[in-house]
Formats: structure tokens, sequence, C-alpha cells
């Protein structure tokens, strides 16, 4: 665990002070979960299940707030069981699936989403064209349902291809008034109608808290960073954490805490936890 920054150790100190009120978001993939080649095989960090355990009973709500489908988030980290142990000890697990465009909770044991946004079937239409176009053919396409994800971690150059990729799916995108987000080797498009941040602040709000901290590695995770600020420049305790990586050495410059990866995550849960 690095801090950034002076400051940043006082924000850390300060929503340790406050640890029975935080509500904390967490990313899945890159922050609970190792990110592998085969996105769907991503499972989660051996410790990741009894640090949230413990967090749980410990600050007012936790939630895994990711762009994954929330269906395919709570199956591959086993969430509705740990949700269900979190509950028998008083606590609750929220998981926002989609960037927070869906919502499911260990109380409520249901998935809520909206439709899929509009454009999204045509420009699924088009892009295998675009893919070929750019030498690109073999990239993995994931279909989330409110989104799509194309994948170049698993082809020969991963980079190359990701680079040849993000302007021609950008402009595609475009036209058909969609969202990009490119991540570590992916590039999702989506409706850009929510983000993190928006989830995070909602979260937060309906919780009543008195400190806030997100955990995220990727691209889609600056908009819940800058909410985490900006709610800290409003005069709540909150905390900025990058489980960081070589692939986005970016974000470190935004965060109070650097941590290695996921394991480095399930450290820092436990340091906050020590002072209980």
């Amino acid at each position: 665990m690095e801090f950034t920054s002076d400051d940043a150790r006082a924000h850390y100190d300060a929503v340790r002070d406050v640890l029975s009120g935080v509500v904390v978001g967490l990313d899945f993939d890159g922050t609970l979960s190792p990110v592998v080649d085969d996105p769907e095989a991503a499972r989660l960090h051996p410790g990741a299940p009894g640090a949230l355990l413990e967090l749980a009973e410990a600050v007012r709500a936790v939630a895994v707030i990711t762009g994954r489908p929330a269906r395919q988030a709570i199956a591959m980290g086993d969430l509705d069981a740990l949700g269900n142990v979190m509950l028998d000890r008083g606590a609750e697990l929220f998981v926002f699936g989609q960037y927070g465009n869906e919502r499911w909770s260990a109380t409520e044991q249901r998935i809520r989403s909206p439709r899929p946004p509009a454009g999204l079937a045509s420009f699924e239409r088009e892009l295998t064209s675009v893919l070929r176009g750019a030498d690109a053919a073999d990239a993995f396409i994931e279909q989330k349902g409110l989104a799509v994800a194309v994948h170049t971690r698993r082809m020969a150059d991963p980079a190359g291809a990701f680079a040849r990729l993000v302007a021609p799916i950008t402009d595609l995108a475009g036209r058909h008034h969609l969202t990009v987000e490119p991540g570590r080797n992916v590039i999702e498009v989506r409706s850009g109608d929510m983000h993190k941040g928006h989830a995070l602040r909602t979260f937060v709000s309906e919780q009543e808290a008195d400190g806030v901290i997100f955990g995220g590695d990727d691209l889609g995770d600056v908009e819940a960073f800058e909410a985490v600020r900006d709610l800290r420049d409003g005069g709540l305790p909150g905390l900025v954490v990058c489980s960081a990586s070589t692939e986005q050495p970016g974000l470190v410059e935004l965060a109070d805490v650097v941590v290695d990866g996921p394991a480095g995550v399930v450290e820092l849960l436990g340091a906050l936890l020590s002072r209980r």
C-alpha cells in the first residue's frame, strides 16, 4: 500500500475515523478479480470473500460497481451466497452492473435493468465489417445485453489490435449515438446515460453515508474516482484506491492509495479494519 501524498494519508485516516458510516464501492475485474485472458473465466481473488464479509460488518454498506452485467458478476463472484451470509450478520451487499444501469441487492435478490440503448443492435450488425477492416476479425466480442465489448487480449498482438480498433469503433459508435469506453485491451460500447460516478453518488445518497471509498483499476472507473474527489471537496471524507497495473499507469495520479492488484486490495481492506 502506497500513499500518493501527505494529504492522501489524511484522507485515509479520515475515512477510518467514520468507518461505521462509510460506503465502499469496488470494481470487479482487476480490483476484486485478477484480469485473465478469457473474460468468462474471471473469479474473485481467494481472499476477497472473507475480506468483503468482514468489511460489510464494519461499514454502512458495500457495493460491487462493475461494467459487467450484474448477473454475470454475481455468478462469477458467488456474490448471492456471500450476500446471504452478510444478511445473516446484519450487513448488506449491493451489485451495480453495466456501470450502474443494473442493480441487485442481497435483500431484494432480483436484478433491475432498463431496456438496451437505441442503436446498439445496428452497431452490432456493422461491427463485424469494422473488425475485418482493421485486420482484427479474431477479436472476441462479448455481448452484455446493454453493451458490447471487443476484447483483444487473446490476439497475437493485443496492443496493436487495440490501437487499430479504437478509432473505427469510436466512429461507428458515434453514428449510433453510443459511448465508447476503452479499457485494458478492451473497447466497450454502451449508452452514455449512466456511469460509475453517477452510480456511486446515488449509493452514497441513498445510504446517507458519512464517508466513501472507491477502488478501481481501469478507465471506466475514472468517473467514480472523480465522484469521490468531488464529494470530498463538499466535506465528505473520501478515499480513492487504485488497483495498479502496467496497462493503466495513468490512474495512479488520480488516486490517494495505490495497491498491487486484487491482492493489494484485499490487504488494504484488512488494514482499514485493523483499528476497528
